[in-house]
């Protein structure tokens, strides 16, 4: 009679089908499958480098606060920690500078549309600005207020020539308070320019 050993190859395999399932004890994190560890890197990488092209892309249209840049990495798929990391990067480079955000807005808002200090500290709290950069910014401006809107409220008072004085006089109020000056500076721009509409032209008038 003739007799067939095994080979090694058959020998495993009838010991693997014999092989119990390997178990681990509570608390032993099973090793992971290298490979899709890597893929799993390489998807949070693309992950974190498109939220970092559409910060860059958004701060191409305009600055952006790091309220706002919070904001715009939300709707990506990037943790809250690689956001903080991505916003503290931009902001070495100088890409997100919010005290230069502040001079753009005093520029646009103060000295082009000739808003008061509390319309300026308006847009900088709606742009999400830091309160101390705000408090501060608000410091270096000018002592000119009264003087601004006085030159406003003439250049206004010049469109209400239909209307009447009490009509002209709350307009121009509505006007000043909505461009953010305080209610003193108001009151004296109101009265300058309805001073310069009853001598039939626009004067300068000082207040000591």
């Amino acid at each position: 009679m003739v007799h067939f050993e095994a080979s090694d190859s058959a020998q495993d395999a009838a010991q693997d089908s014999t092989m119990a399932p390997v178990t681990y004890l509570p608390g032993v994190v099973p090793p992971e499958d290298p490979a899709a560890e890597q893929a799993a890197h390489d998807d949070a990488s693309a992950e974190r480098e498109r939220a970092e092209k559409v910060l860059l892309h958004r701060l191409r249209g305009r600055s952006l606060s790091i309220s706002e840049a919070r904001t715009v990495l939300r709707t990506t798929d990037i943790d809250q920690n690689e956001a903080e990391e991505i916003i503290e990067r931009f902001a070495e480079l100088h890409y997100i500078d919010e005290e230069k955000l502040a001079e753009q807005i005093i520029h646009s808002h103060h000295e082009r549309k000739g808003l008061g200090r509390a319309g300026v500290q308006t847009e900088m709290r709606r742009r999400g600005l830091d309160a101390n950069l705000i408090l501060e910014k608000l410091e270096e401006l000018p002592d000119d207020e009264a003087e601004r809107a006085i030159e406003m409220a003439i250049k206004r008072v010049g469109q209400l020539e239909r209307f009447d004085e009490q009509t002209i006089d709350r307009r121009l109020t509505g006007f000043l308070m909505r461009k953010g000056y305080s209610s003193g500076a108001v009151r004296l721009a109101v009265k300058a320019a309805l001073a310069s509409r009853s001598v039939g032209r626009p004067t300068t008038v000082r207040f000591r």
